[in-house]
């Protein structure tokens, strides 16, 4: 077997044996997983997942693996389901960069229509309901409880995303897009005011979790390197991007959200936000959230464009990323002045 890019098996398994002694057996395998657009996730023995930042151009605090495992440990006694912690390594001499080790959740992956399709409409409307009952009791846990309360700063939460985000793309500049700035200047103009705070996972979507395929309820939530305490209505707004907005831009082939929305049989988004409404708190206007998810996504596919670019990715389906930017950031703009 070859080895994959981002990782010395032979390095990693001489710090494994030192600080974990017998926890992963030699000869040590691993298979990076497809499917990923940032970090970068491999199997190891099968029965182990690593995840480290991407090779190359990386924006600050966008990859950070100390937040994701200290998140996924801190959760692991709610109700909301994640991978067990097993190690963090903060030391890039290893393998160049952080990493942190977790178990292995049996599932499956659901990012494109050739896995959806086949459920069947009832048990699509299954697994899109667990996804919004999973979020709301992510939404309910009080990060105090679990020892997060540290985790982030909830005051000015919302002000600090729009300018974050501009700092982010700054860095990731490498064409001129002028629907950035009009749609960070409404942003910045039209901040809701009072927002409640709460464990924020910061990218949650059905491609993110582990379904299991007997039940079809999430098995465990993925991908929490940009979690935070803030305001939970952002997870709210960045679902709908996905769900809705990204859905609607037909022009671009669309390779991150294949499988979901209403044109893959799955129910729309009020439906999703009337189940979220049983367990959480919903704001009564998500449209300024909306809009700041579509320039978060911008932002981020902005930075793999880049990379991209660059030469900096490592797997297939990258050449189109940067189609989207412009079209999602015209989308922002739509939801905040009211016409999404």
């Amino acid at each position: 077997m070859s080895t994959p890019p981002g990782l010395d098996p032979a390095r990693l398994q001489a710090y494994l044996d030192e600080k974990a002694p017998g926890l992963v057996s030699a000869p040590l395998t691993a298979e990076l997983v497809a499917g990923g657009r940032s970090n970068l996730t491999y199997f190891l023995n099968e029965v182990f997942v690593l995840r480290r930042p991407p090779l190359g151009h990386v924006l600050a605090t966008a990859h950070d693996m100390t937040r994701e495992f200290r998140v996924i440990s801190a959760l692991g006694a709610t109700a909301v389901p994640v991978p067990e912690a097993l190690l963090l390594c903060e030391d890039d001499s290893v393998l160049g960069a952080p990493f942190y080790l977790m178990a292995r959740v049996p599932g499956v992956v659901l990012r494109h229509r050739d896995q959806t399709d086949p459920l069947g409409e009832q048990n699509r409307r299954k697994v899109a309901f667990a996804m919004m009952d999973t979020l709301a009791e992510l939404h309910l846990v009080d990060p105090a409880e679990v020892g997060l309360a540290e985790f982030g700063r909830p005051e000015g939460f919302l002000e600090r995303q729009v300018r974050r985000w501009s700092k982010q793309l700054e860095k990731s500049y490498s064409r001129d897009l002028p629907a950035a700035a009009a749609l960070r200047d409404k942003l910045a103009a039209t901040v809701p005011a009072g927002p409640r705070a709460g464990i924020v996972h910061g990218d949650y979507r059905l491609d993110n979790l582990i379904v299991d395929p007997d039940t079809l309820r999430v098995a465990a939530v993925l991908d929490w390197e940009m979690a935070t305490i803030g305001d939970p209505q952002t997870d709210l707004g960045l679902l709908l991007a996905y769900w809705n907005v990204l859905e609607r831009i037909k022009t671009v082939r669309n390779p991150i959200a294949d499988g979901l929305g209403v044109a893959a049989g799955f129910p729309d988004g009020d439906e999703l936000l009337a189940r979220y409404a049983r367990t959480a708190p919903l704001s009564e206007n998500l449209d300024w959230y909306v809009g700041l998810a579509c320039y978060k996504l911008a932002v981020v596919l902005e930075g793999i464009h880049y990379r991209y670019t660059h030469g900096q990715t490592v797997g297939a389906g990258f050449d189109e990323i940067g189609e989207l930017v412009p079209p999602l950031l015209e989308a922002g703009i739509a939801a905040i002045d009211g016409e999404s």
